[in-house]
């Protein structure tokens, strides 16, 4: 008789073991608040050139251009409710050196993008209520 093998798939992650219902509700409120984000900048004089450029590091929010610099936007968004951290918390030095890296893959990938007197990484934190509805936008110029 053969021994029982305990294998890992590789296609489980610990996200896929999460309920459906809370994966998709964490990506709908992150899809909210890069929506807005985008607005803010929209409104602040910036074209949005890309969203959600894909990496092997990551996920690349925003990038955006004022016709002078070139900004690299994380955002993160969250519930405002008791126990729910700020959201720009979550910007930790690992995911600043990962929006680094993400920001070079981009700029490699798209050699016809707009020239930029400058390069920027911004931050912008956004928290919705239990509706969905913008409680606070918090946007740092230069986070990082």
């Amino acid at each position: 008789m053969g021994s029982l093998e305990t294998r890992r798939d590789p296609r489980v992650t610990r996200s896929s073991l999460a309920s459906p219902g809370v994966t998709e509700r964490r990506q709908r409120l992150g899809q909210a608040g890069e929506i807005l984000a985008a607005q803010h900048l929209v409104r602040r004089g910036f074209r949005i050139l890309e969203r959600n450029y894909r990496t092997r590091w990551g996920e690349l929010d925003i990038v955006a251009f004022n016709g002078r610099e070139l900004v690299f936007c994380e955002v993160k968004t969250r519930r405002a409710s008791a126990g729910h951290a700020w959201p720009l918390e979550s910007v930790h030095p690992h995911k600043r050196r990962q929006v680094r890296r993400m920001a070079s893959s981009w700029l490699h990938d798209r050699p016809g993008h707009p020239y930029a007197q400058a390069l920027r990484f911004d931050a912008i934190g956004i928290r919705l209520d239990a509706a969905g509805r913008l409680v606070s936008l918090e946007h740092l110029e230069g986070a990082f």
